[in-house]
């Protein structure tokens, strides 16, 4: 079995949100705390390792957030070219360490539990399984685990695609209704 040091954990937050508004869509706050975090709080529960933000920025506030909680925030400055973007700058960062696996993870989908990151590393193994996704209704989705062999191809992904071409040979591993649910526009948010 993989231990969750040899994971790199990369959190995509630099996506530019257009259906939510004017507002910093992942700045908005869920339950006192921007959306976010949440989803980076459930990375720190779940990895022991590495930490990475894909951020717009390297000095906004949200990246100073996640910095504060121990991630390394790497700057997209071509957001506009698609989640691909971000997806490959997270994969070149993780480069540089020594982890077997990366799990991608999108920064508004505050209701990931650590429980289901555990249920796709268990179902995780290099040689047989070297790409784990999520599956809400048999769809596959993020998060995602790949195996360090499979970091060249996404480094080659392009456009707003992100490494869903990847999950077409993946393990899947469902998720309770509503724990992949992403946040795309305001009225998604649930009350406090």
């Amino acid at each position: 079995m993989t231990e969750l040091g040899a994971i790199v954990a990369i959190l995509l937050a630099a996506g530019q949100s257009r259906r939510f508004g004017t507002d910093d869509k992942l700045m908005a706050e869920l339950r006192g705390v921007p959306l976010a975090v949440h989803a980076a709080r459930v990375l720190i529960d779940f990895a022991s390792g590495r930490l990475i933000a894909i951020c717009a920025d390297c000095d906004g506030p949200l990246a100073r957030r996640f910095a504060a909680l121990g991630f390394e925030a790497v700057p997209n400055l071509l957001p506009d070219h698609g989640i691909s973007n971000s997806v490959r700058l997270g994969i070149n960062a993780a480069r540089s360490g020594r982890e077997q696996a990366a799990l991608l993870m999108l920064a508004d989908m505050p209701f990931v539990t650590s429980v289901h990151l555990r249920s796709m590393l268990d179902r995780f193994d290099p040689g047989t399984a070297p790409v784990v996704g999520s599956s809400m209704r048999g769809v596959a989705m993020p998060p995602a685990l790949f195996d360090r062999s499979r970091f060249d191809e996404l480094e080659q992904l392009h456009g707003d695609m992100g490494g869903r071409a990847l999950l077409a040979s993946a393990v899947l591993v469902a998720a309770p209704a509503g724990e992949l649910t992403d946040i795309d526009r305001p009225g998604q948010l649930p009350p406090d």
